[in-house]
C-alpha cells in the first residue's frame, strides 16, 4: 500500500525549499529520497508537480505520496528470453510486451531484470542493486530492443553514448489519423504531467528538451504507419509527440488511442486492435559503437505479431 502524506506549508521564512521541507516533514526521509519522489512525480504542491528547489511562500498544500518498499535485491527468475546477441560484455534482448524492465513498486518480479538474473551472472553494478546493468528502458507495453550492460566499463560506455545521443534508435508506430507530410520532425520539452503524475507532457511546467523524428511508411484508411528515429531518449516521449501532434498511437489508453479505438465503425479492425492490448509501438532497431571492441554494431527486430495482424488487415482493405 502506498502511504500519502499532506502539510500545510507554514508561513513564508520559515518553510525553505520544497525537498529540504518534506524531508523535515516526513520522519527517517533523506532530502535525495524526497528528491526521487519529486523526480517520480509522486510530491505535489498545490497539485502540481514542483522542482525541488521551488521556495515555498506558505500556505501551500503538499501531498507526498511513498509507494511500497521494493525487495533490496531482485531475485533471479528463470523466464524465457530472446537474446539476439551475448558476449561478454553486453547482452542484447528483444523484450516482449508486458515486461517490466526491473523492479519498482508494485513490480517486484517477473521483469527483464529477474529474467537476466537467471540467464547470466555479470550484470554491471553501477545501475544499482534494483536495476543491474540497465543502460535504458522501454515502456513495459513497448517491444523491442535492448540492451543491457554486463561490466562496468560497458556500462559507462554506453551511458555516454545514450547521454550524447549518438545512439541509433529506431521505432515503428501505427498511429491514428494521417499525417499532412511524408516526414517531420517534433521537438519541445517532456516533463511531469502537472496532475497526473502517471503521465508526461510536453505541456510540463519543468521538461526535459525531446526530438523525434517521423517519417510514413504506410497509409491505410484511418491510420498510418510511421518510422520513428529518437534523438533525445526521454519517457513516453514518443507516445507524447504523437499523441499532442493529432496522432495517437492505436490502443495507447494513456494517451488518447483508447478513446479513438472506440470510434473505429470496421468491427474486424476494432477487435483487433482490442486484441492488441497495448500501444502499437515497437522498437525495433538498435545501433551503437561496441564499448569494447569500438566497432559499431546494429541489432534490428522484425514486428511482433499482434502489429502485424492489424498491418495485414488494413493491406488487405486497402487492396
Amino acid at each position: 500500500m502506498e502511504d500519502q502524506y499532506e502539510f500545510i506549508a507554514p508561513a513564508e521564512g520559515e518553510s525553505g525549499r520544497l525537498d529540504q521541507f518534506v524531508a523535515r516533514s516526513v520522519e527517517g526521509m533523506t532530502r535525495a529520497t524526497v528528491q526521487r519522489l519529486i523526480d517520480e512525480g509522486r510530491v505535489t504542491v498545490d497539485g502540481t508537480v514542483e522542482k525541488p528547489s521551488l521556495k515555498l511562500r506558505g500556505g501551500e498544500r503538499i501531498v507526498v505520496v511513498v509507494p511500497p518498499p521494493a525487495p533490496a535485491v531482485p531475485a533471479a527468475e528463470e523466464i524465457p528470453l530472446v537474446i539476439l546477441h551475448e558476449d561478454s560484455d553486453l547482452v542484447v534482448v528483444n523484450k516482449p510486451a508486458g515486461m517490466v524492465v526491473h523492479p519498482g513498486a508494485g513490480t517486484p518480479g517477473g521483469t527483464l531484470v529477474n529474467a537476466l538474473l537467471a540467464h547470466c551472472t555479470d550484470l554491471s553494478g553501477i545501475g544499482g542493486e534494483i536495476r543491474p546493468g540497465i543502460v535504458h528502458r522501454i515502456d513495459k507495453d513497448t517491444t523491442g530492443v535492448l540492451v543491457v550492460a554486463k561490466n562496468d566499463r560497458s556500462h559507462e560506455g554506453l551511458a555516454r553514448q545514450f547521454r550524447e545521443h549518438t545512439i541509433k534508435r529506431i521505432y515503428l508506430a501505427l498511429v491514428f489519423g494521417s499525417p499532412k507530410t511524408d516526414t517531420g520532425r517534433i521537438e519541445g520539452a517532456i516533463g511531469r504531467h502537472p496532475t497526473d503524475r502517471k503521465r508526461m507532457s510536453g505541456k510540463a511546467k519543468h521538461g526535459k528538451h525531446a526530438v523525434t523524428h517521423w517519417k510514413v511508411l504506410a497509409r491505410y484508411p484511418g491510420m498510418t504507419l510511421l518510422r520513428l528515429r529518437l534523438e533525445t531518449g526521454r519517457t513516453h516521449q514518443i507516445r507524447v509527440h504523437l499523441a499532442e501532434a493529432g496522432h495517437p498511437l492505436v490502443g495507447d489508453e494513456v494517451y488518447g488511442g483508447a478513446g479513438r479505438a472506440n470510434d473505429l465503425r470496421d468491427p474486424v479492425l476494432k477487435k483487433l486492435v482490442r486484441e492488441l492490448g497495448r500501444q502499437a509501438l515497437h522498437a525495433k532497431t538498435l545501433g551503437f559503437i561496441h564499448p569494447a571492441g569500438g566497432t559499431y554494431v546494429e541489432f534490428d527486430t522484425e514486428l511482433p505479431e499482434d502489429m502485424t495482424r492489424i498491418i495485414t488487415y488494413l493491406e488487405h482493405q486497402g487492396a
